[in-house]
């Protein structure tokens, strides 16, 4: 840019002419170049300038006895503004590189957080969209996990209340939880009990959070375990939907001692072909165009998502597209979107509707 702008001034003062004095336009050259150039490219670019403001002055007859004041003003003027450009280009470029160190680190520890999932995990398809409400941020207070472990394929989708690094840090403490207690615990309540004991252990904010685990254990069922979170939905080959309301829910994680009794999970009917939706309060609560209604996600999801059992990843992005597209371009909340679906090659004996197994009732940890 620095030196189309000098090339542009010094064709359009030769062109206009002797009568017409342009060279002083010149002055932008330095801020520019400090800009977009590193120091030695503004000190060059900064010289080049110097050159044609001398020859355009004389040009024009600036160099005149009677106008020496002004010319040499303009060349100590452009000489100090050149200076500092220099300075300026210097703590530019000092800033930019600290500014990506410390991105590369932040996005090394977000991924270490938030571990992308395969594509398929053991027999389940799977696939994930995660939007942060921080600028340049993977991660904030949403969470989402799939695990193959001994019991089956187990998940988990939560929401930490808050924004900020407090929720960071305890998303990170429910799942390095999660991340032990999938693989130990028999059941999903002695998974739910672990997270939290881990929350009240090391969170010491109070910050609670909400959450659905979910269990593949046994062929053609799903268990759940509704923690104050958004409920699932299960979306047919046929486009037909059903939200999975908890008939007992629990409350979030860190608010177990506020409440009596103990977390119950159920178990639901999932044949192959069937897809599960799971998604954080920033899908649902997400606003038409920042102000209007919002998102009628157990309306507009089912037409995306059916048959794609196959091809999760497509459904996503067309769910997440349309989640966009309704908010206006931009979401003001962190969400999650995570589909799973069972692998086709592991379902044969769950396919047909004769064989699917009846809908079981809570206190289930997977059979019934």
């Amino acid at each position: 840019m620095p030196f189309g702008v000098i090339a542009l001034i010094g064709v359009t003062d030769i062109l206009a002419g002797r009568g017409t004095y342009l060279a002083s336009l010149l002055a932008v050259v330095p801020p520019l170049a400090a800009l977009t150039l590193f120091p030695l490219e503004v000190i060059g670019a900064s010289a080049i300038g110097l050159g044609l403001l001398i020859t355009l002055s004389r040009f024009d007859g600036l160099d005149e006895p009677s106008d020496a004041r002004l010319f040499f003003g303009t060349l100590i003027a452009y000489v100090a503004l050149s200076a500092a450009s220099v300075v300026i280009s210097h703590l530019r470029v000092v800033r930019t590189r600290h500014l990506v160190a410390v991105s590369t680190v932040a996005e090394a520890a977000q991924l270490a957080l938030l571990r992308p999932p395969g594509p398929q995990v053991g027999d389940i398809r799977l696939a994930a969209r995660y939007v942060s409400a921080a600028d340049s941020a993977k991660i904030g207070g949403d969470l989402y996990g799939v695990l193959d472990t001994p019991f089956g394929v187990r998940a988990i989708i939560g929401d930490v209340r808050g924004k900020g690094l407090a929720a960071v840090q305890t998303a990170a403490v429910v799942l390095g939880a999660f991340r032990e207690a999938a693989y130990d615990e028999q059941d999903l309540v002695g998974v739910a009990r672990r997270l939290e004991a881990s929350v009240l252990r090391h969170v010491t904010s109070g910050e609670f959070t909400t959450a659905l685990l979910v269990g593949f254990r046994d062929p053609g069922l799903v268990e759940l375990l509704h923690c104050g979170h958004v409920s699932p939905l299960r979306v047919s080959p046929d486009g037909t939907a059903e939200v999975l309301d908890s008939p007992d829910p629990w409350v979030p994680i860190g608010l177990a001692h506020m409440a009596e009794g103990t977390p119950l999970s159920w178990s639901v009917p999932f044949r192959y072909g069937d897809v599960l939706l799971l998604c954080t309060d920033g899908v649902v609560e997400a606003r038409d165009r920042g102000e209007g209604p919002f998102y009628p996600l157990t309306e507009r999801a089912p037409a995306l998502v059916a048959g794609s059992a196959a091809n999760p990843e497509a459904a996503v992005a067309r769910v997440y597209a349309d989640l966009l597209h309704h908010a206006g371009g931009a979401l003001r909340d962190d969400a999650a979107l995570l589909l799973l679906a069972r692998d086709g090659e592991h379902a044969a004996d769950v396919t047909s509707p004769e064989r699917a197994a009846p809908e079981c009732g809570p206190g289930t940890s997977g059979g019934c």
